[in-house]
Formats: C-alpha cells, structure tokens, sequence
C-alpha cells in the first residue's frame, strides 16, 4: 500500500455535515450573487433566467458525482486522488495543479467584487478596491493558519447569516417588481444566453473545490452526501430567487447595475441599505475564499505528498492536520496576481472566465474518473455519465479560456516526466 494510500485510509477530523453544508455553500454561492446577476442580464437581458436555470440543472450531476467521490474515498487530495487512482499519477497531476492554480488567479476577482461594493460606500475609486481585496486575502489566510475546525465553525455562521440577508434582500425588494419595464425576452438572441451561461459558470464552480476536505468529515461516507444535498437545495433556490428579482425589480437597468445587491435593498429601504450591502459583499467573499483556499490548500499539500508537486508541501496533508506550507504558497500567489491585475489593468471578466475555464476542466477528468471508479451498474456512475455530459456543455460555454487550463495541465506533466527521469 503507497503512502497516498494509506493517507486515504486515515482518521476522520471533525467537520460536522453542518460546518461541511456551510462550507460548501460558501465554496458554491460566494461572490456570485453580488456580481453575476447583473452581469448574466448585461449579456442576455430576462433570457438571463434561462441560463441561471440551465446552471442550476447541470450543477446537480455534478454536485451528486463528487459527493459520491467523496464519500467513497476521502482524502485531501480531492480530485486529484479520483484522477490517480482512475487514469494514474500524471493526470493526477495535471487535475492537481489545474485547480491548485485557479485559486491564486480567481481570488483577486473574488475580492475584487468585494471592494468595489466597499468603494462604493466609502469612496476611493480602484484603490480602495485593491486594498479591501489584499486584506481579504491575508484574514482568508489568518483564520486557516488557524485551523480548519475554526474556519468549519466561522462558516457555520456566515452561511446561516448571509442565507437569511438574502432572504430579507427578496422579499423586500420583490413588493417593488415592475415587469412592465423588464423589456424583450432575447434582446440579443440566443446567442447572449449562451454567453451569459460562460459567465455564470463561475457562480456554480465549488462542487469540487470542497471534496479536498471530505477526509475532514467526522463520518465521510454519510457526512459528505448530505452536507452536499443541503448545499444544493440552499444554493439552487437563492440563485434564482435573486436572480428572478433582479430582472422584475430593476427591469432593463439590471445590466447596467455595478452593485445589484445594493440596488435592490436601496429600492426597498433606501441609501441606508448600501453599507449594509457592503458588508453583507465582504462576508460572502469571506466565506467563499476561506472555503477554496481551505480546499486548495488541502489538495497542495495532498500533491507534495505524492510528488507531483514539491514534497516540501506534504507537511499537514493528514485528516486533521493544517497545510500552513501550502496555505502559505497559495496566499502568496494571490497576492502576486492581484498585483498583476492592478498593472495590468485586467478586467475582471477576464480573470473570472480564466478561472472557470480551469475549474471546468477539472469538471471533465473528475467526472471521467468517476465513471470508471463507481460502481458499474449504480446510480451514482449513471450520474457521473450525465456529470459528464454537463462538464462538456460547460465547456462549450467557456470557450477559448480553456487554453490556460491546457497550459497548466502541460506543465504539470512536464514536472512529472522531470521527475521521473531523475529519479
């Protein structure tokens, strides 16, 4: 039995199916509805709704996969052990650093939809952006330094806290609901549907992202399923409530809106709603990073452990132990890619589809492992076959940003062949 084996086969930690719900719920709503609902209806008008409920549809099978993943073999290494023991060590690899990277380059944008909400607020334009988004990444970093038992519990109530803003942000908002101004249906056809769909496959990307911590489940095989189906169910309706109140309340404007959240609840109870609006922005920022880097920092330290990235990582890839060498890297790398993005001046769509591109390859050789590790004839490998299915739609409306993923994927198997000729 190989020392990734036997790290499979280890003790359990202790995150409860509530603390594990509430990471998966941050890892999966996140800055999506502070941003995307607005962006969706800029590209495709009330057919917006028709791509958010595509989404939502394909997110299942996937969801459904990779808690079977999960409960069947748990471990920190998350879809990179899926894809070692499915098609070997360098596919492995290649999933590993496809995801370990997205993570650095998708934490700007995460935070910087954040700091815009702040600046809106407070003023100060770009800069205040930029700060809000580096002191978000340092505290993500802090409260994971401290442990993943932490970071469960402060989830817990982020979760509860944010699902219940929203709440109240619909139903204020939706007696204001004008569908006579909501405008034509297809404004720019089916093909701004599609587009839209590219786009918000960043608000569902996070299925995976927490099956690196399904090891950390104090019962994997019963914890891992209904922490997902929680999940799902609790991300799926607060998506299109949202969604669907975006379009009715502020009608045609909807794509012009920086700060949709804020829009709605300045409709409903006034400007006094905007710094409420702001801090609700940075919490389910909060809440998303601090359940990717948790996850990436996990599957870092996995890959150290199996040599597809420098041992010096594999310090805290057992159940219960903290990554703080891969935390540590990760952190780092975010920072330097904001610092790229203020001198580059990139947009933040392009960062996003950068992001969702590698998260909807990983999608791919997750789903393919699953088909071939489920067992044959059951309905979770039927599921992988439709998980599958999905991840393709998905990247068809990605498009060209898979390029990058490809790029990373081909300097993992470069590290690997190096490796292996050395050795």
């Amino acid at each position: 039995m190989t020392s990734a084996e036997a790290a499979e086969r280890g003790a359990g930690g202790g995150l409860t199916i509530g603390q594990g719900a509430a990471l998966t719920i941050g890892a999966v709503l996140g800055t999506g509805v502070i941003t995307l609902p607005a962006l969706a209806a800029d590209r495709a008008g009330p057919a917006s709704l028709l791509a958010w409920q595509a989404l939502v549809l394909l997110s299942v099978p996937l969801a459904v996969t990779f808690a079977a993943l999960g409960a069947r073999y748990p471990d920190s290494g998350g879809v990179s052990t899926y894809a070692r023991r499915a098609f070997g060590p360098r596919v492995a690899a290649m999933v590993g650093w496809c995801f370990y990277a997205a993570v650095p380059i998708g934490a700007p944008a995460a935070s910087m939809m954040a700091g815009q909400y702040v600046a809106d607020v407070i003023g100060g334009g770009r800069v205040t952006v930029l700060v809000t988004s580096a002191l978000l990444i340092v505290v993500v970093c802090a409260m994971n330094y401290a442990g993943l038992r932490l970071s469960g519990r402060v989830q817990l109530v982020l979760a509860a806290v944010l699902a219940a803003l929203m709440v109240v942000t619909v139903v204020i908002a939706l007696p204001h609901a004008r569908f006579d101004a909501v405008g034509p249906l297809l404004p720019h056809g089916w093909g701004g549907v599609v587009s839209a769909a590219g786009v918000l496959v960043w608000a569902f990307a996070g299925w995976e992202a927490v099956s690196s911590l399904a090891a950390e489940y104090r019962d994997p095989a019963r914890g891992v399923p209904r922490a997902t189906a929680i999940a799902l169910v609790t991300v799926s309706v607060l998506y299109l409530a949202l969604a669907a109140t975006t379009i009715v309340v502020l009608g045609a404007a909807a794509g012009d809106s920086d700060a949709p959240l804020s829009d709605l609840l300045a409709i409903g109870i006034g400007p006094a709603a905007r710094p409420v609006t702001a801090v609700v922005a940075v919490l389910l920022t909060l809440g998303a990073m601090n359940a990717y880097f948790a996850g990436a920092a996990k599957l870092g330290s996995a890959l150290g452990r199996d040599r597809a990235m420098p041992v010096w990582l594999a310090r805290g890839s057992s159940a219960g132990e903290v990554p703080r060498r891969s935390l540590l890297v990760v952190g780092a790398l975010a920072l330097v890619s904001l610092g790229a993005t203020a001198v580059l001046h990139l947009e933040l769509t392009t960062i996003m589809l950068l992001t969702t591109g590698s998260f909807t390859l990983v999608y791919l050789l997750g789903s393919a492992a699953a088909i071939k590790l489920l067992p044959p004839g059951s309905w979770s490998r039927r599921g992988a076959v439709v998980a599958l299915l999905s991840a393709l739609l998905l990247a068809v409306s990605t498009g060209a940003s898979t390029l990058w993923a490809l790029g990373v994927c081909a300097a993992a198997a470069t590290y690997v062949a190096v490796r292996d000729r050395r050795a």
